[in-house]
């Protein structure tokens, strides 16, 4: 098992950032609600306690017994976390007297503890806290401040632990990788060795040692995560592997066809299934978004289900969940919610007898396509937009029709084709359009048209946990708003989404 740390989530917006910079040194990490600790190994280097939307004051605030883990492993507050430690050891936490939000510098910098090693004098420092620590308990050191802000860094004498009120993983946080870096390799000694070549290899041996001569059942999207994983399941147990690729009538134009012609390639053994109609006959009349997902779910696993059963000795299900999956369909006990459920994560029923064997659930998506590189799946497969499991489902607001989705599917058709003659394609994360459930009027030819709209949208993102709007060029978001009115019948306007995540999500549902 690779050494690892361990961060504690009090339900801070920023905790994913944390395990990402983490990642970044090549240093395995894990996130764990703070109310779920894992047993505590020799494998688990360090410990992180993150930020909270909630105040050490508040009752019933979030709290962790750190006796088993103080003095025995390096520590860092983040935040919420350093204001725990300095409240649960006699210190005083109080409401900020001047408002403690945005860029800050830090005057004082004491360089001498390895956690400020090279930071400089006024290193610029992101706050984001409603309360401060006005008072340390005794044995802890104030080790670096701000003009307003007098124990923005602390330390206990005589163990590695440490807390402070800034956070290091944005990228406002000037050296807040630096001071990352101080802490997980110097004060913790991790050795950076965690890579895509170590991951697959440790990957590979782990995935023979649990599957055996098991037969696995594995549904693809033709996306990277299920491609990837597919691969990696196909290099431990070769063709005990079956992948089945089902159309279920959500996909995009064509892809059907495409996606069964990639993997021929591949050496992996794809059987294509045609379950248009019985993924429609289970969406007719449904518009909760939720939901559309669980119906779209359930189909899929009866279909699977019956692909099993003519596969002799099928014991287990592969699926391509990454981290961020199982994140966000995680709640943290009330502080951050889960948004929305996910296709991959929640077990099976219990009338389909498999396991479930996931051997990308640890990574992030940027973390994925790294490994598909390191074994050689073809670029025109890794470097593929994310596509939901629910397909176009989620981008037709309200209820499913064959018609709403040829519609849909000539809309993404006209965008994507367009992103790539126009060379943007590669510089965007994700994209794709959205038929909204409204009409409205128009003039064609001289007459009044009444007919639909639809939104593109095109997001910048690294991990698909934060994302940004993509400012494509005005000259081609008027080129494609003239194909699409003029090409794709009954469609009469479109828009531009220009919101961002959060406060919006990716997909509109």
């Amino acid at each position: 098992m690779a050494e690892q740390i361990l961060i504690l989530d009090f339900g801070s917006q920023y905790t994913q950032l944390i395990a990402r910079r983490v990642r970044e040194l090549n240093v395995y990490c894990e996130i764990h609600p703070y109310n779920k600790i894992p047993e505590i190994t020799s494998h688990i280097k360090g410990v992180i306690l993150s930020g909270s939307p909630c105040s050490v004051r508040d009752e019933g605030a979030p709290d962790i017994d750190l006796e088993s883990i103080r003095g025995k492993l390096p520590i860092l507050g983040v935040c919420y976390g350093s204001q725990l430690l300095a409240h649960k050891y006699g210190g005083e936490v109080l409401p900020s007297q001047i408002r403690e939000y945005g860029r800050a510098n830090l005057d004082h910098i004491d360089l001498h503890y390895d956690l400020l090693k090279e930071m400089t004098h006024g290193s610029q420092v992101w706050m984001s806290h409603g309360d401060t620590i006005k008072v340390l308990p005794k044995g802890f050191d104030v080790i670096a401040s701000t003009a307003s802000v007098e124990v923005a860094a602390f330390k206990v004498q005589g163990e590695e632990t440490y807390g402070i009120q800034f956070h290091p993983e944005v990228t406002h946080s000037l050296e807040g990788k630096n001071l990352l870096r101080n802490f997980v390799v110097q004060i913790c000694g991790c050795a950076q060795d965690w890579t895509s070549d170590t991951f697959i290899d440790a990957t590979i041996a782990e995935l023979k040692q649990k599957l055996g001569n098991d037969k696995v059942v594995m549904g693809l999207s033709g996306g990277v995560d299920s491609s990837v994983a597919a691969t990696l399941i196909h290099r431990a147990i070769g063709d005990h592997l079956t992948c089945v690729f089902v159309d279920n009538g959500l996909l995009r134009k064509n892809e059907f066809e495409e996606v069964l012609e990639s993997y021929k390639n591949m050496g992996l053994n794809v059987i294509g299934i045609d379950a248009k109609q019985r993924f429609y006959d289970a969406l007719s009349g449904l518009t909760d978004p939720e939901a559309k997902r669980k119906a779209i779910g359930r189909v899929f696993i009866e279909v699977f289900d019956d692909e099993a059963h003519k596969i002799e000795g099928v014991k287990w299900l592969g699926q391509g969940t990454i981290y961020p999956d199982v994140i966000e369909s995680v709640s943290v006990k009330g502080p951050s919610a889960t948004i929305k459920s996910h296709h991959n994560v929640g077990g099976l029923p219990d009338f389909m007898k498999l396991s479930v064997v996931e051997p990308l659930n640890t990574l992030f998506k940027d973390e994925v396509r790294e490994v598909g590189r390191a074994l050689e799946i073809p670029e025109n497969i890794i470097g593929r937009h994310p596509f939901p499991g629910p397909g176009l489902a989620i981008r037709i607001l309200g209820d499913i029709t064959a018609d709403k989705v040829k519609t849909l599917q000539e809309v993404d058709h006209i965008f994507i084709k367009g992103l790539k003659d126009f060379g943007l394609y590669d510089q965007v994360w994700q994209a794709g359009a959205i038929l909204l459930p409204i009409q409205s009027v128009g003039v064609m030819g001289d007459e009044r048209t009444y007919e639909r709209v639809v939104a593109l949208r095109a997001v910048g993102s690294v991990d698909g946990m934060t994302a940004d709007w993509i400012h494509l060029p005005y000259e081609f978001l008027g080129k494609m708003s003239n194909e699409i009115i003029n090409r794709v019948k009954g469609v009469n306007r479109v828009v531009y989404d220009i919101s961002s995540k959060p406060p919006a999500t990716i997909e509109w549902e």
